[in-house]
């Protein structure tokens, strides 16, 4: 075994020199074996289909990328078809008042995102990515058919109503639909953690040109996700209105079915990462060691041995060792040599420092994955509020087309659709030549762009809001005075949504890339359900559904009101991101200033370093 050397002084550099001098020795001995291998593999350790180390030549890159993109896009279209309608599909159909429509639907949303970290581990622990998409992706599928059938069959709906009172759905029909909405739900948690690990994984972070490109296959993967939305919201919905519900839910179902057979399509250009085991029991080893070892009385000091495996891979199987930090010191207790002698086998008495440092990683990304919640409250209202608005607004487009209530979220689909490529090819290229950043600008300022600009976008919707209650007729307010909010909450989605999944993959580990994509999409069901917690709130304190703010009929509702207080959210929300991104420490930041200087030693000028901090 290797034994660590550490300082407890954490103003000693002493604590995180020795641990770096090694980390830094033992990455010029890998990259001095790796240049005695053939250059055209992949130094990741992903593999071919054929279980062989990938071959850049003929997997992975661009080659591969595509068949995750389009079906990504397939993906979404079915997702955004059903949540775009479903709140008119509870109301008309199922005949729920709207709140109660509104939050369901919010719920739903919230548990197919917070799912993503059941979906997670399963890949990261058991399955690997490419089978827990193709899984989930049949369970996808078969919510879909139900959901289909939900809407075809007429003893599965209430019957049509032509005069109040309505028969509302019974308690057989609400449990169809609803298991349904959990079976898409389910396939959705599955798919959505690993799709963007997955693709990220096509690309080797040791080719410079490669990690270019998946920086701009980043970028693409959102521009799939708002294609797949456009789609959603405009084709299928337009289907819906002229066929029906049977058939704006049917060929969506369709759509997801050759998103699995697209996806199986590219099996032999795909790299594959391997299930490197629950990272969920790791951490909880760390916990364990760290407070057993305190209750034992170990303290850090100036003679601490700290346990690492002498091998080239970490003791986690398939991941990279990681170098020790001087941050979150409490937690280096679980990797305390307190007898060398004794075995070293028992990860719940002793842990390697990479599986210390894979748990801190994580901590680390905690208070930025917390502050970019409130976004995900605001974002929810396009499914929800938003697609209300737009019902009783005058959406007339020509005196022959009425622009369908769910396709008004195209105003914000579109604006991904023209900002992503456009930001890409033509503003990053000129930030770069400012800032030196092969980005443009960083994750972190990308993601605070986004919270900014979510700001104006909720202010808009309760000035419009307001401006259309308050006006002699509302219902005959033009549709185009919600582009604005839409626009707004859309650009906020591109800056903030973009740099999300570039920082959560960047400081994820090897082996915990997709619970830190699962993490950062879980935010988007969490802030699902406090959307819902603040609907509820409101409704009990303003009077109800007949008398408070938020009303079955939108133009004695006071909307406008529920808008303010999300402003003021997203307004606090961005105080504390900035606050937080100042402080904030990635996992590079503690081994650079070695890493450097060794480069610097090594050729004699400070060039190379410069290039490696940008």
């Amino acid at each position: 075994m290797d034994i660590i050397q550490s300082s407890g002084d954490p103003l000693d550099k002493s604590f995180v020199q020795p641990s770096m001098e090694k980390f830094v020795e033992e990455q010029h001995q890998t990259a001095n074996n790796e240049e005695k291998l053939p250059t055209t593999l992949v130094s990741n350790g992903c593999v071919d289909f054929r279980g062989r180390i990938a071959d850049k030549r003929t997997t992975g890159g661009w080659k591969a990328s595509p068949f995750i993109i389009v079906n990504e896009v397939a993906e979404r279209l079915a997702f955004f078809a059903v949540a775009v309608n479903m709140v008119a599909y509870l109301v008309l159909e199922m005949r729920q008042s709207l709140p109660a429509a509104a939050t369901h639907v919010t719920d739903w949303i919230g548990a197919s995102y917070v799912l993503t970290i059941l979906g997670a581990f399963l890949a990261d622990s058991y399955l690997g990515r490419f089978k827990t998409i193709i899984i989930f992706s049949c369970v996808y599928a078969v919510g879909m058919v139900l959901l289909t059938l939900s809407a075809s069959i007429d003893s599965l709906r209430p019957p049509a109503c032509t005069a109040p009172p309505c028969t509302k759905a019974t308690d057989g029909q609400n449990t169809f639909l609803f298991f349904a909405l959990a079976l898409i739900a389910l396939g959705t948690g599955g798919i959505k953690p690993c799709v963007s690990s997955f693709g990220a994984d096509q690309f080797d972070e040791a080719d410079e040109k490669e990690v270019t490109n998946k920086f701009s296959f980043f970028n693409w993967f959102f521009f799939a996700i708002n294609m797949g939305a456009l789609l959603g919201i405009t084709v299928m919905v337009y289907i819906k209105e002229k066929k029906g519900w049977g058939w704006g839910f049917g060929v969506p179902t369709g759509t997801t079915i050759v998103s699995i057979i697209i996806l199986a399509a590219g099996i032999r250009y795909y790299r594959f990462q391997k299930p490197m085991g629950s990272p969920f029991t790791r951490f909880l080893q760390v916990i364990v060691a760290s407070a057993r070892n305190h209750l034992r009385g170990v303290k850090l000091g100036n003679e601490v041995q700290l346990y690492e495996v002498n091998t080239e891979e970490s003791d986690i199987k398939g991941a990279r060792k990681l170098p020790h930090t001087a941050q979150f010191m409490f937690l280096d207790n679980a990797a305390v040599v307190t007898d060398p002698e004794a075995s070293t086998e028992n990860r719940w008495k002793l842990c390697t420092v990479t599986q210390v440092e894979e748990f801190k990683s994580l901590i680390r990304i905690l208070p930025i994955w917390a502050s970019t919640i409130a976004l995900s409250i605001s974002f929810t209202q396009l499914a929800t509020f938003f697609t209300s608005q737009a019902t009783i607004m005058d959406r007339k487009l020509t005196s022959n087309f009425t622009i369908p209530a769910g396709s008004v979220t195209v105003f914000s689909a579109i604006n991904a659709l023209i900002l992503v490529p456009i930001y890409e090819k033509m503003i990053v290229p000129i930030i770069r030549k400012y800032t030196g950043h092969r980005r443009g600008i960083t994750s972190l300022q990308r993601m605070g762009v986004g919270l900014f600009v979510s700001i104006f976008a909720v202010t808009s919707a309760a000035l419009v809001e307001k401006k259309r209650r308050d006006s002699s007729s509302p219902s005959d307010m033009s549709v185009f005075w919600l582009f604005p909010q839409y626009f707004l909450i859309g650009t906020a989605e591109v800056f903030t949504y973009v740099g999300q999944l570039q920082f959560f993959y960047d400081e994820a580990t090897d082996g915990t890339r997709s619970i830190s994509s699962a993490l950062f999409l879980s935010e988007i069901g969490i802030g699902s359900w406090l959307s819902t917690a603040i609907v509820k709130i409101i409704e009990r304190t303003t009077g109800g559904e007949e008398k408070g703010w938020l009303r079955n009929n939108l133009n004695k509702s006071r909307l406008d009101y529920f808008y303010w207080i999300l402003t003021a959210i997203n307004g606090f929300n961005f105080l504390i991101f900035l606050f937080v991104a100042w402080r904030y420490k990635g996992r590079s930041s503690a081994t650079r200033s070695v890493r450097d200087e060794s480069m610097v030693k090594a050729t004699g000028d400070g060039r190379e370093a410069k290039r490696e901090e940008d």
